[in-house]
């Protein structure tokens, strides 16, 4: 294959793992609440297959699926957006990134603010949108920085654009990263700029990820490594550290990101096009947004239709996601321990169900055979299955 589309969908969780309820996740279904919504309209990947998944049965089935199908199984210990990235792109990690449910401890917040020279507020797991609604009049007022976390492996900094100019925030972020090293090892530090007034401020698109570097090799180093073209769009070249990449692109908006890919498909180009759209998670799933999610998924699938018409016969599309976020979960709003799709289309693409995948790594494994590159990855590729 001369191409891979390898699209994110980010959240897209089809059912809970067996071992989901560790994670504190019972019963949640990101596909099935979103099947639950009148707004759900996806012919596009019902026809590919996803309704014959194993285990998903709130769709319809295809007679005759037009995509190598799968169930893939998370087997690294975490449900977060940098941990399934990398297992998607050939890491397995063994052990959980730190996560701070009571807040982080003083000593992360002490030499932070010795270093950036300004006071913590709030300090415990929030919501990106209610916390700068709580604190952000004190911020405002004393230019105290919010700091936040969730669920997730993330140290978060939100602060006001006209209080804390972009670059200065920037800076105050690559400063967290560089002491969350060791045992502190965040997963990301975020950048959360807004704007606005007193019970009226808004997030803006101004955000920045600074992640932590993988351990070791993935699929993007190994298509880079043979001299191929590896191009990320939206997050990918922030959740990688800005490794393996030799193009990137972010996204303001799934609109955005889906037509970068589209721009992309019209270049002549060889490799890897690794695709993050992250409204599904951002903007639905975390604020728990059923129908917002499932006119999302529809967005998608329109656009689907139409890319797909104007590839080539040495191109493949795969889809999938980095871990669930149930949208009708109400027991928490974070990520969910689930099953994620896979979709591979192409004209070269034989129609079979591959069952279910022991790790999202198989993903890495089969497009470094499709590109003819040399991986070390627990992975199992299918690629011998499919084309």
């Amino acid at each position: 294959m001369k191409r891979v589309f390898l699209i994110v969908l980010d959240s897209f969780g089809i059912g809970a793992m067996p071992d989901s309820e560790k994670f504190g996740d019972v019963g949640v279904n990101t596909l099935a609440a979103c099947a639950a919504s009148g707004e759900l309209k996806i012919p596009n990947m019902i026809a590919a297959g996803l309704g014959n998944i194993d285990g998903v049965t709130c769709l319809p089935k295809a007679s005759k699926p037009a995509g190598a199908i799968a169930r893939m199984q998370e087997a690294s210990m975490g449900k977060d957006t940098t941990i399934g990235h990398w297992e998607i792109a050939g890491i397995v990690s063994e052990k959980p990134l730190p996560t701070y449910p009571n807040g982080f401890p003083e000593e992360i917040l002490e030499p932070f603010r010795k270093a950036t020279g300004r006071g913590v507020l709030a300090n415990a797991p929030w919501s990106g949108t209610e916390v700068i609604n709580v604190y952000g009049d004190e911020h405002v007022k004393t230019g105290d920085l919010i700091v936040y976390t969730s669920a997730d492996s993330v140290f978060q900094i939100a602060a006001h654009e006209e209080v804390v100019p972009l670059e200065k925030l920037y800076e105050y972020c690559r400063i967290a990263r560089n002491l969350l090293q060791g045992r502190h090892s965040v997963g990301r530090v975020i950048a959360r700029p807004f704007v606005g007034t007193s019970g009226a401020y808004k997030r803006t698109s101004n955000r920045h990820d600074y992640s932590l570097e993988p351990p070791k090799a993935t699929l993007l180093d190994a298509v880079k490594a043979k001299g191929l073209d590896c191009i990320g769009v939206g997050k990918i070249h922030d959740i990688f550290a800005g490794v393996g990449t030799t193009e990137h692109v972010y996204n303001k908006s799934n609109a955005d990101g889906m037509a970068h890919t589209s721009h992309y498909a019209q270049q002549d180009f060889h490799g890897l096009c690794f695709v993050n759209l992250v409204d599904f998670d951002m903007l639905y799933g975390h604020r728990r947004d059923v129908d917002g999610y499932a006119r999302a998924l529809t967005e998608f699938d329109s656009w689907l239709g139409e890319f797909m018409k104007g590839l080539g016969e040495e191109d493949v599309v795969m889809i999938t996601a980095d871990h669930g976020c149930d949208p009708s979960y109400t027991a928490t709003t974070d990520h969910t321990r689930e099953y994620v799709p896979l979709l591979v289309l192409g004209k070269g693409v034989k129609p079979v169900n591959l069952g279910t995948r022991s790790s999202f790594a198989d993903i890495a494994a089969t497009v470094a055979e499709m590109l003819g590159v040399e991986l070390d990855t627990p992975g199992r590729s299918f690629a011998g299955e499919i084309v």
